[in-house]
């Protein structure tokens, strides 16, 4: 079998419609990525092109067989630095060219798939200085409690985003819409020195390449957006392990760009949301804290009217931002105490997070 090194796009130059193409950065995902091709062929609105973009893959190329077999055209790269960013940038300049400035470029994971009107609400949504369009990602079936803990967090966020008017905070890895003229932009901004971050169209110093481009984009004066009708299903992480590292990268690697962009206009919201993470994390460990005390020297819990009826209201608003998930997301909300030990564990990684970045450890990436 022999696979692309250079592209040549099927687009159709007697209209005047703007053309999407999708690009699937993938490394040794065979058993997924044909899903993700086929989620694209279903659309109600398909791509002009799918582009399996597989790089420094080592199956024996049993990714880009998969992927061509599903009907993508394959980009197979190697020796190719900067992991998914790299590869990303590479496949860019191939394809960029040969594209207007208002066409569009999906860039979706390899472990994801798009509801079918994924792309009709995306391209709807690029009006009004719009630069970029992410999906509302929730999670895929499975994983056990853990999954299930995974899910109800997404469910939240999509919840915030649907409360926000559908602002993206972040333009997410899992399946984003971009405009031809932002991309080449971005790159030239970063060739200018106007956008820290190298001088592809994607960072390649980063843990978090789609945190960064958000910033990026936003910094070029852009609106970005996820309409309530973009939803992805992604795969959640079913050890604890894997989730630490998951969280860990995102995490560090949304420091690490803050650290990188400084306090703007841009960045200033990301600052407070990081704060006020911080300052929740330490009050609940004052809390916990408080509590052991009272059980250590009184032997039993006091109980205050007041900080009851807190108490109340914050187990209301824990199960209504998971009333979408269903039932079992509910009764679990409304338990409390295990969404409590997960929030200890993202507790964690933050403090992790901020210690490594503090003493300045270099950054790691781990495969999740």
């Amino acid at each position: 079998m022999t696979t692309d090194t250079t592209l040549t796009l099927r687009r159709v130059t007697t209209t005047r419609t703007p053309q999407v193409i999708a690009l699937i950065p993938a490394r040794n995902e065979a058993d997924r990525i044909a899903a993700a091709i086929h989620g694209l062929q279903a659309q109600t609105r398909v791509p002009d092109e799918i582009i399996a973009v597989t790089n420094n893959c080592t199956d024996n190329m049993a990714t880009a067989i998969a992927a061509r077999d599903a009907g993508a055209a394959v980009l197979d790269l190697h020796g190719i630095k900067g992991k998914k960013a790299g590869a990303l940038n590479r496949a860019l300049d191939e394809i960029l060219p040969g594209l207007e400035d208002d066409d569009m470029v999906l860039i979706q994971d390899a472990d994801t798939v798009l509801v079918d009107s994924f792309l009709d609400h995306a391209v709807a949504a690029m009006k009004r200085r719009v630069g970029a369009v992410g999906g509302v990602f929730y999670g895929e079936p499975g994983g056990g409690l853990l999954g299930q803990l995974q899910r109800m967090e997404y469910q939240r966020y999509a919840w915030e985003i649907d409360r926000n008017g559908g602002k993206a905070v972040v333009l997410t890895g899992t399946a984003s819409l971009f405009r031809v003229r932002v991309l080449r932009q971005i790159k030239a901004a970063r060739l200018a020195g106007k956008l820290p971050g190298g001088t592809g169209y994607y960072t390649t110093a980063s843990l978090t390449e789609d945190d960064e481009i958000t910033k990026a984009v936003k910094t070029l004066g852009y609106r970005t957006m996820s309409p309530a009708g973009c939803t992805v299903t992604t795969e959640v992480m079913e050890t604890l392990p894997k989730l630490w590292n998951q969280r860990l990268r995102w995490q560090r690697g949304a420091l690490e760009n803050l650290r990188t962009y400084g306090w703007t206009k841009v960045t200033a919201p990301y600052f407070g949301k990081q704060i006020m993470m911080g300052l929740g994390a330490l009050a609940f460990a004052l809390y916990l804290a408080f509590v052991a005390l009272q059980l250590a020297y009184l032997g039993t819990l006091g109980v205050s009217p007041f900080w009851t009826t807190i108490g109340g209201i914050f187990v209301v608003e824990k199960v209504v931002s998971v009333w979408r998930a269903g039932w079992p997301s509910r009764l679990l909300a409304a338990v409390l105490v295990v969404e409590l030990a997960y929030d200890l564990f993202q507790h964690a990684v933050y403090f992790r997070a901020l210690i490594d970045l503090a003493l300045r450890r270099e950054e790691q990436w781990a495969q999740t």
